[in-house]
């Protein structure tokens, strides 16, 4: 039963933190209408998103904070994602753990959402822009992800000496150890301005992992797992913020600002 549970570790340690996406295009509404919008919504916001996984032994769920700060430039809305903190849970006795170094060393580009607006709320899209973590791709969106651990490629970005990222698992207490990881994270997100001016929608994650190597062999086990069909359960909260505010004073305020970290229930 140990190395069944095992055996499917690689599905629970898909830290899902955002990289986005891109569009050139704002569309839906006027141009003088859409630049008034986007003025309205420029500001930074505590941002809570979930993705939901599942494998055929596992099920899973990433939580993930961070900032996303909204600038306008040229008339165009300019989302930005940097991350703090990431939990994990799962269906099984499994606890997997990544440092806040290595979440925060996920940094997707600047980039133009679409803008549009309906019955006078404004919605926005931001499709994925392949973002490495773990590896430097020359081409994020069409380069290979590495299979040695000595690839070049290959960068220690959470800086702990060990190569991608480290992510710690145990397994009911009795089996433990390091799994190093490298990523291309692929996210997306749709998000509906609502009344007290958060913005709340829902995450889809194509996102590409590889296993660089383990502490123990019984970890390097691939495993198929892919983002539930069911987008609400990878719902998004985008809460406004003051400008100044830190990671520090985001985790300190979590449980005023988002709603309690849900639970495997499918």
């Amino acid at each position: 039963m140990k190395l069944r549970i095992v055996s499917v570790l690689v599905a629970s340690v898909a830290i899902a933190v955002a990289g986005c996406g891109s569009s050139d295009a704002q569309t839906g509404t006027p141009k003088r209408a859409t630049t008034t919008v986007a003025n309205r919504l420029a500001g930074r916001y505590a941002h809570y998103d979930v993705v939901a996984y599942d494998s055929s032994l596992l099920k899973n769920l990433i939580i993930s904070y961070g900032f996303t700060d909204l600038t306008v430039k040229g008339g165009r809305l300019i989302a930005h994602e940097s991350f703090c903190h990431a939990d994990q849970t799962t269906d099984q006795p499994i606890m997997t753990t990544i440092s806040d170094a290595g979440t925060r060393a996920i940094k997707p580009v600047s980039i133009a959402v679409t803008l549009s607006t309906k019955d006078g709320r404004a919605r926005l899209h931001r499709a994925e822009t392949p973002t490495g973590v773990g590896i430097h791709f020359a081409d994020p969106a069409h380069d290979t992800l590495p299979t040695d651990p000595a690839d070049p490629r290959v960068a220690d970005d959470d800086h702990d000496g060990k190569p991608g990222i480290t992510v710690h698992v145990n397994v009911s207490g009795s089996l433990e150890g390091d799994l190093y990881i490298a990523r291309r994270e692929r996210f997306a997100y749709d998000v509906t301005e609502q009344a007290d001016h958060s913005l709340t929608g829902t995450v889809e994650d194509h996102s590409e992992q590889l296993i660089l190597g383990a502490t123990d062999p019984v970890f390097n086990i691939k495993s198929d797992w892919s983002q539930m069909p069911d987008l609400t359960k990878s719902p998004i909260f985008l809460k406004p913020v003051g400008k100044n505010w830190d990671c520090t004073r985001l985790m300190a305020a979590r449980d005023t600002l988002f709603p309690p970290a849900p639970k495997v229930d499918w």
